[in-house]
Order: structure tokens, then sequence, then C-alpha cells
């Protein structure tokens, strides 16, 4: 193994000695020394359009953007004299020129990092006048919503849509003042192929890109004396709603979330991992069906409305492969409008059902047309875990002191298994403990595999032993690993059951969840996702059932109501089918169109 080579250089005249092929931002960074910026982020956006990152090398008579700036030996580079100073100053006051002013009513009041710089640097006065170049809002799309007028030209977006998610939805357009990142020919996200992921909104510096805020439509549904309002919580939100109000990262606060809904008014307060359950009865009769016929493989898991998007735009000859079953979120919507709203004697147009959600493509699934086979829409409105965040410190409520509350029942009853559908490899792990023991009669000796199912490597695999002989599964977290899986198996690579999820590190990492300041989230030194998913594993230890098809309530809905998995009332509440959609802008010819993207490991 080839011996990693190490250069020495001097910052503000302290030698630090790092690897070669290193920033000069990221040595400054290694030896404590933080050099600001807006556009950096580590692998995915170093490109030195914000020019906050300047510094002074010696021997360079022009500043010089740090995160582009390599690295070399005897390099001495000065990162704080009065010219470099002076030079980021006059770039916040020419960003803030241009940048509306209305940070009290904005999305990202005291979470925008533009915001946070300009107080860093005490930018109390701004001396440049003139006037401002202003872009329509793109509100189209239901899940995203665009402020082009709040946009620092960061590329962020580029980054993450190219580098990580390969949707290549962004671009930058024009020149000047006129210069703005959008979607190709100034279409609207809702007409180009958008898988809705959030993940750039996630990266924002600003409240240039986030998703629609519909905590009003649950305040007056909540405040209407003729609605029955219930609320349904996924099991990623337990472990990060908390960040919100100070917790530390991964924080399990389940209980105080609980307390909090009810005390918002919420009828009911239900748990999405009860349907995760029932996800896995569904599937898991699914995968057995296509082991006896023989496939078509791979099984792909249809549980992230994101990562289906991406299948129906980019890759539509696998829609037969993926999974019918619907997310948890939705299955959750369609037996609350039948079966429980049968238990209690509730007609259900009156019901209003509540998704909060770590994800902004749930906003999209809701909206789909075929998610009504209750002969109403499952669910009527879905939040983010910011949403939610804003709606309690709206109320009033002091969530950390809350007494903690469980979830109502049978909806709010669920296992280990459903719980960790909430981190990337969790589906598979659930699945395998269901399928495993239905097959063989024995448990899963999970110490065998927890090793290839978890963590965040961008791409996992295992094989295990059935009677039906040996199966292979995959894993795969975020679009960008997605893309290169199914391109292995377009070029023969053969797995018979696949995880995918949208997310980078699955719903964990998802497009609504707490936005992190850098230091704690993208460039921590500890991934914060891994934080959040090893909560989920550690909280799940602590249930009374372990296994999708040990849980009582799932057992009694189908002993009651359903029948059993894969029965022609099942397939009619809980399953669906995707449709083939276009990767090319509305009303743009093909031939126009970008180039095929290319494929390569992150």
């Amino acid at each position: 193994m080839k011996e990693e080579q190490k250069v020495s250089l001097t910052i503000d005249g302290r030698k630090v000695t790092v690897p070669e092929g290193m920033s000069v931002l990221e040595a400054a960074r290694h030896a404590g020394v933080d050099i600001p910026s807006l556009c950096y982020l580590k692998g995915v956006n170093e490109v030195g359009t914000c020019r906050i990152c300047v510094v002074e090398i010696e021997g360079s008579k022009n500043l010089q953007a740090s995160c582009t700036y390599p690295v070399s030996e005897g390099l001495v580079v000065r990162t704080n004299t009065k010219r470099v100073l002076k030079a980021r100053r006059t770039v916040l006051q020419l960003l803030l020129s241009e940048h509306p002013q209305d940070c009290l009513t904005c999305y990202r009041n005291t979470n925008c990092e533009l915001q946070a710089m300009a107080h860093r640097f005490n930018i109390v006065e701004i001396p440049f006048h003139g006037e401002r170049t202003t872009f329509p809002n793109d509100d189209k799309s239901v899940a995203v919503m665009r402020e082009p007028s709040k946009c620092i030209r960061c590329r962020r977006c580029i980054g993450v849509c190219s580098a990580i998610q390969t949707a290549y939805v962004y671009s930058a357009t024009h020149r000047g003042f006129e210069s703005i990142i959008s979607p190709a020919f100034g279409m609207s996200l809702d007409d180009v192929a958008c898988i809705t992921c959030g993940q750039c909104a996630n990266v924002c510096p600003t409240a240039a890109i986030h998703e629609p805020d519909n905590t009003s439509q649950v305040w007056d549904a909540l405040n209407d004396p003729e609605k029955y309002v219930i609320v349904q919580v996924a099991p990623s939100v337990r472990v990060t709603l908390g960040e919100e109000f100070g917790f530390p990262i991964g924080s399990v606060v389940t209980g105080q979330m609980v307390a909090a809904l009810r005390k918002m008014g919420f009828a009911k307060v239900f748990d999405t991992d009860f349907t995760a359950d029932l996800t896995i009865m569904e599937e898991g009769y699914e995968f057995l069906q296509k082991l006896k016929a023989g496939g078509p493989f791979p099984h792909l898991s249809s549980c992230s409305p994101g990562w289906i998007k991406f299948c129906e735009h980019f890759y539509p000859e696998f829609l037969d492969c993926v999974s019918t079953v619907k997310s948890p979120h939705s299955m959750f919507g369609a037996l609350a409008k039948t079966y429980h709203a049968e238990k209690v004697g509730i007609d259900p147009a009156k019901m209003v059902v509540v998704s909060v959600m770590p994800c902004t493509a749930k906003k999209y699934e809701l909206n789909r047309p075929e998610m009504n086979d209750s002969g109403f829409k499952d669910v009527d409105i879905a939040i983010t875990t910011r949403e939610l965040a804003r709606m309690i410190r709206q109320a009033g409520i002091d969530f950390a002191n809350l007494p903690e509350e469980e979830f109502d029942t049978p909806m709010g009853i669920a296992s280990g298994a459903g719980l960790i559908f909430g981190a990337t490899g969790g589906v598979i792990e659930a699945a395998l403990r269901t399928i495993y023991e239905i097959t063989t009669g024995k448990e899963l000796p999970l110490p065998q595999y927890v090793q290839s199912l978890r963590g965040m490597d961008g791409l996992k695999q295992a094989e295990v032993e059935l009677p039906q002989g040996k199966i292979r599964v995959a894993i795969a977290h975020g679009t960008g690993n997605a893309r290169m899986l199914l391109e292995k198996i377009k070029s023969g690579e053969v797995y018979h059951f696949v995880e995918i999820m949208g997310c980078p590190g699955g719903c964990v990492g998802g497009g609504g969840q707490p936005i992190l300041p850098l230091r704690r989230g993208w460039e921590g030194t500890i991934d914060y996702r891994m934080d959040r998913a090893d909560s989920l594993y550690k909280a799940e230890k602590e249930l009374p059932y372990r296994k999708s098809h040990e849980n009582p309530a799932v057992k009694k809905l189908y002993e009651e109501f359903l029948g059993h998995p894969l029965s022609e009332k099942a397939h009619k509440l809980l399953h669906t089918s995707y449709t083939p959609r276009s990767r090319y802008p509305k009303g743009i010819p093909q031939v126009y169109a970008l180039p095929e993207p290319a494929v390569y490991e992150q």
C-alpha cells in the first residue's frame, strides 16, 4: 500500500503537517483555524464562488480562495490580516446589498448562514445601494419551493443534486446581475425531473430553497370542531426533533414528542412504525411469492417516495421489479380512513390525517392520484420535522420539560423492526428478520449480518441462506448510489432483494430534517446521520417486540380486517402502481436536453 505523502506549511505563524492534496481551507480547519465560507461543501462543492474564504499566500499578489488552493511544501498562509478581513467584509456587504431584507419574517431566520456570517463580521451597515435584482418565486411544486431572490449563487444545490443525487436538476444560467441557479431553461421544479428529495434545501445556506409551509393547514384542521384530526409520526423523527430544541444529535425524544402533539390538540397520536411492520408483512410475502415464481428480480423496495420518483424518471425499465406495497406513510392513511374509522365510528369524510415526516417527498407522494384507495385521499397533510418544531414553538410548549407520554393504540404499537426503517439498511434487516423466521422457523442470526447491513457505506450487500436457496441482498442510500447499483444490475450483477433510500443515510438524513450548522452537520468530524441511526438501533433493543410478525396489533389487524397478507382487501388498500416519467423538461424536445449523466463511484 502506497504511503500517504505529507507536506508542511505555515498557517498564521503555526507549522502544520497535512496530507498532500488537501486544500488550504481543509488544512486550516485541521489545525483548528476557522476560515469562513458560504459555498464550500467538502467533497461536493469546492468551487470557490463565494470568496468569503480568501487568504493571503506569501508570494502571491492576489488573495486566493482557500477552498480551491492546494497545499504545498513550505507554503505560508495568513488567514486574518487586515486585507483579508476587509475583503471578506466587502464581499458580505455586496451579497447583503442584493439580498432581500426580510430576516424577521424569513423561513430561515436564526438558522441562516448568511445571517450568521453577517453577525460574525459585525456587518451593521451596507454602503452599497442601488437597484436589486428580483426573481419570481417558484412555488408550483408541492414539495420544494424556490425563492431565487434569496440565492447567493453558492452552487451547493448544484453540487448535491449532481454529485450526490445525480438528478442534475440545477445549473447556473445567465451572467452578471441576471445570473441565477435554476432548473434548465428557467423552468419550475415541477416541470423537470426533480425527485423532490429536498437535499438541496438541506444544504442551501439561506432560504432560497425550502419546503412549502403547511403548518397553517394543520392549525386550521385542529381548530375546526367538525374535523377529527389524527397524526402519525415517522420512525426517524423521534431521534431528530430534539435537535431543534437544543438536545444533542440523536437524542431520543419519543415521549416528549407524543406529549407535545397531544397538547397541540390531535385526537389520536399514532406511530408510522405500526405500518412499517405491516409493510414488512406485505412485502415479505410478496418477495416470497417472487422467489417461488422465479422473479422478476431484483425485488426493489418502495418505501422512499424520492427513490420511487427517481426510478420513474431515470430507470422506468425497473418499475416492474419495484414492490407494489405502498410506503408506510400512505398505508397508514388508507387504514386510518377504513379500519380506524370503523373502530371509532367516525365518518372518514370528517377525518384529517396529518403526517410528520423527515421527508419533503412525502408532500409529493400524498398528492399522487394513486393514493386514494380508501375512497378518500390517504393522507391529507404532510409536515416535516422542521415544520413540527415551528408548530411546537408557536404553541408555546416547553418541549424540553414535557413529561413523557405513549402513542395511542392500536396503531401506535410497533416492533423494533418498524423503528429501524428510519436508517439505511433498516428495511432489509427488518424484512430478513421476518422472511428468515417464516421460512426456517429460526431467528435470523443478527450479529452475523449487522456489519454488512448497517452503517453509512454507500453500497452494502450480503448473502442469506434460505430453504429456497441462497439470496443476495443489496442496500443503497442516496440516489447517486442507487444509480450506481442499478447500472451494476444492468451489467449483469444478480441481486434478489434490494433496498434503496432516496436520501443519504436514509430517513435520518431526509430533506425535511433539522438543518444543522455545517460544523455539526455536513463537515462534522462524526457523521451526524450515523449518530441518529445509532439511536434508532439502541431504542429498538428496548422494545418488547423485535420482529414485525410478532406485533400483536398487526396480527389483530389481519384477523379483524385484512384477512391475511396479500389478500384482496390488502391489495386494494395497501398496494399501488407506478408511472414512467420523462427525464426531460416539459415541452422541451429531447434533442435539446442535457446529455446523460455520467455514473461514477461516490
